[in-house]
C-alpha cells in the first residue's frame, strides 16, 4: 500500500505520454517539461514498482509487458482526474476556461476559419488550444485525456466515446476540364472509374468514406495516394486521374486557380458527416453540445 500511495499522477502521465510518442524528446515537449525531468520521473516510477517498464535503447524506446499494462490501467485514472479539473473550470458557465480541441487535417484549413472568429465572440472566456492530427491519434489522445474534445468525419468506430454530428459534407467529383466525366453535370457512383481514382493515404479517415461512397473496399493496386486535400487536388490538375472532393474544402477555395471541373456526384450516401466527439460520461457533455450547435449555425449561416 505504501507503493500505491508514492505513485503521482504526474509520473503516469509523462509515462503515458511517453508511450503516446515513442520518444523521450517528444513526450517531454507534449508534456512542457525538459527531456531530464521527465526520464526521471519515469524512472522513479520504475524504483516504486521495483519493475522496469520501459526498455531504453539509443535508437527506440520499448516498453514491456507491464509497462503496457500500467499505461493501460492509468489512462482511466488520468481521465478521471481530467474531468475533475475540467468540472471546477465549467463550474460557472459553460464554455469557460481551457478547452484542447483535437482536429482532422481534412477538417481544419477549411472548417475553423469558418467558424473561429464567431466563437470568439460568442465565448470570450473560452480559451481554446487546437492540435490536428489524425483520427486515430486524436482519439487516443482524448482517451488519454490530453484533449478534451476532437472535430472528426463521421462514421468513425471507436470505443468509450459519444459523439454529435454537426453537419453534412457533401462530395462532388473533381476532374480535368477535358476529362470525359466533365461532360455530364450529374455522376453516378457507378461510372467512377476506380482504375484512375485518386485517394488520400492510409489512415486519413477521408480516404475510407470515399471508398465507401464508391463502394469499394480498396483502390486498385498501383493507384495513387496523396497525404493532403491541397496535394489531392494538384494531382488532379496534372492530369494524373479524378477525385472525391468535400464540399467544405471546395467552399473553402481548395480549387481555386486549377482549372477543373466540379460535377455533382450521384448515390444514395454521397457524403461524409462533421461532428465532435468526446469521452464516455463526461461531465462537460452540456458545454460541448452548446460548442457542437454554435459550429452548426456558422455554416447554417454562411
Amino acid at each position: 500500500m505504501t507503493i500505491i500511495y508514492a505513485l503521482t499522477l504526474k509520473q503516469l502521465r509523462y509515462l503515458a505520454a511517453l508511450k503516446e510518442h515513442g520518444h523521450f524528446g517528444r513526450a517531454a515537449d507534449a508534456c512542457a517539461v525538459t527531456q531530464p525531468t521527465l526520464s526521471a520521473a519515469i524512472a522513479e516510477l520504475e524504483t516504486l514498482l521495483g519493475a522496469v517498464l520501459v526498455e531504453r535503447t539509443k535508437r527506440r524506446v520499448v516498453f514491456t509487458l507491464l509497462g503496457d499494462e500500467v499505461v493501460e490501467r492509468s489512462r482511466p485514472i488520468l481521465s478521471g482526474v481530467e474531468d475533475i479539473m475540467q468540472i471546477t473550470e465549467t463550474a460557472q458557465a459553460p464554455l469557460t476556461g481551457v478547452l484542447r480541441l483535437g482536429v482532422i487535417p481534412t477538417i481544419s484549413p477549411f472548417l475553423l476559419p469558418r467558424v473561429l472568429p464567431a466563437l470568439r465572440k460568442a465565448f470570450p472566456r473560452l480559451q481554446l488550444y487546437l492540435q490536428e492530427g489524425l483520427t486515430a491519434v486524436l482519439l487516443e489522445q482524448l482517451e488519454l485525456g490530453s484533449l478534451d474534445l476532437v472535430l472528426l468525419a463521421l462514421p468513425y468506430e471507436a470505443e468509450n466515446i459519444e459523439t454529435m454530428t454537426l453537419f453534412a459534407d457533401r462530395f462532388s467529383v473533381v476532374c480535368p476540364a477535358d476529362h470525359p466525366l466533365a461532360a455530364t453535370k450529374k455522376i453516378p457512383v457507378d461510372a467512377l472509374p476506380s482504375e484512375s481514382l485518386l485517394l488520400l493515404a492510409d489512415g486519413h479517415c477521408l480516404r475510407d468514406h470515399a471508398l465507401s461512397v464508391c463502394s469499394l473496399a480498396r483502390p486498385r493496386l498501383g493507384a495513387f495516394e496523396a497525404t493532403s486535400l491541397h496535394t489531392l487536388v494538384q494531382m488532379v490538375a496534372n492530369g494524373l486521374g479524378i477525385t472525391l472532393v468535400p464540399q467544405l474544402a471546395i467552399d473553402a477555395g481548395v480549387l481555386n486557380g486549377t482549372g477543373l471541373a466540379v460535377r455533382k456526384l450521384q448515390g444514395e450516401n454521397p457524403h461524409r458527416d462533421i461532428g465532435i466527439a468526446w469521452r464516455h460520461g463526461s461531465r462537460r457533455r452540456e458545454s460541448f453540445e452548446i460548442l457542437g450547435h454554435a459550429i452548426a449555425d456558422q455554416i447554417d449561416a454562411s
